[in-house]
């Protein structure tokens, strides 16, 4: 009989609860998984949901450890698993969903179909800050609306972290993009190449007609939700337009969408965490997204700031304060 090993990791006891640092037994792998000894975990505005209990659709109880982004190495792989030795560094969205351990800790035991090979010209911390909106991103303008060359494409919150990837693969496709956000994006929102729409000077109306002649753009995703999503609607171009949304919450008409005779998506990047199904299809994502950030064509917009296990509470207080300056990573 082996001893148990124990990792660090960061507990969330109750809802907004303080992160506690423990030590809680180091996972082992089953069938199928891939232990990874982890180097950088993602901060993502579901992480703060989990948090504070307002995430039933996460399926995450309380207390756990949080984080579904992470970076780091192979430590060890389970019966069945080939592909991945010891040593290999990997990325993944693979944790912290429907009762499963978060990345905010030493180790995690992961489904080793979710894995992909990091990308060779990105840090840890660089990596670690992308899975999840990679996927979010892809699922919605490959998957879901084929993105192919030619097609205007409309972002709404261009400088966010799905959105400043959206931004990034839509061009890589051969998209002409506009994206979204307020005065104070428009550089990060034109350094990435997209058009930058000031939302709060322009009508959905005035710039349909500035940028699309009146038409609509071919794609248009919404990774804010509420009204901006009935903008989306609007937005959308007569009879080809095609909507999506990663943020679908609340009650919306459809009427606007469709009199134009367009269509609609819904993104929910969870759903293979969750019901087991489509596992393989995050990896191949991860996978397909670090050719072109190998190829120079994807990088991730980063905070400065750097955090740790023991200073994690301050990453996430920026995160709920809306102050943070790209994407959040605590370094294991």
């Amino acid at each position: 009989m082996t001893d148990l090993i124990e990792m660090r990791a960061l507990i969330v006891d109750s809802a907004n609860a303080p992160l506690r640092l423990a030590s809680i037994q180091r996972p082992v792998p089953e069938a199928g998984q891939v232990l990874v000894r982890i180097k950088a975990s993602g901060v993502n505005p579901l992480d703060g949901k989990i948090r504070a209990d307002q995430a039933a659709h996460a399926r995450q109880p309380l207390p756990a450890t949080v984080g579904i982004d992470l970076a780091g190495i192979v430590e060890g792989v389970g019966e069945g698993v080939t592909g991945w030795l010891p040593g290999d560094e990997v990325y993944a969205m693979a944790t912290g969903i429907g009762g499963a351990q978060g990345s905010l800790a030493e180790y995690a035991a992961v489904d080793a179909r979710l894995l992909a090979r990091k990308p060779g010209n990105l840090s840890m911390r660089e990596a670690a800050g992308l899975p999840l909106v990679l996927i979010t991103a892809w699922e919605g303008l490959v998957d879901r609306a084929r993105v192919r060359p030619g097609q205007k494409v409309l972002i709404h919150g261009g400088a966010g972290g799905v959105g400043h990837v959206a931004i990034q693969i839509a061009q890589a496709f051969g998209a002409q993009v506009f994206a979204t956000g307020s005065a104070r994006h428009q550089a990060i929102i034109e350094g990435f190449g997209a058009t930058f729409i000031d939302y709060r000077q322009s009508s959905v109306e005035e710039y349909v007609a500035q940028h699309t002649d009146g038409e609509g753009f071919d794609i248009v995703y919404d990774t804010v939700g509420g009204e901006t999503l009935d903008a989306s609607f609007k937005a959308a171009r007569v009879y080809h337009g095609h909507v999506l949304s990663c943020l679908g919450w609340g009650q919306h008409s459809l009427a606007p969408l469709s009199f134009r005779g367009a269509t609609y998506s819904g993104v929910f990047t969870l759903l293979p965490l969750l019901t087991g199904v489509g596992r393989e299809h995050h990896g191949e994502i991860l996978r397909e997204t670090a050719r072109l950030i190998e190829a120079g064509k994807l990088m991730p917009l980063m905070d400065p700031r750097t955090f740790t296990l023991e200073t994690a509470e301050s990453a996430h207080e920026l995160l709920v304060s809306g102050a943070a300056q790209g994407r959040l990573v605590i370094e294991i």
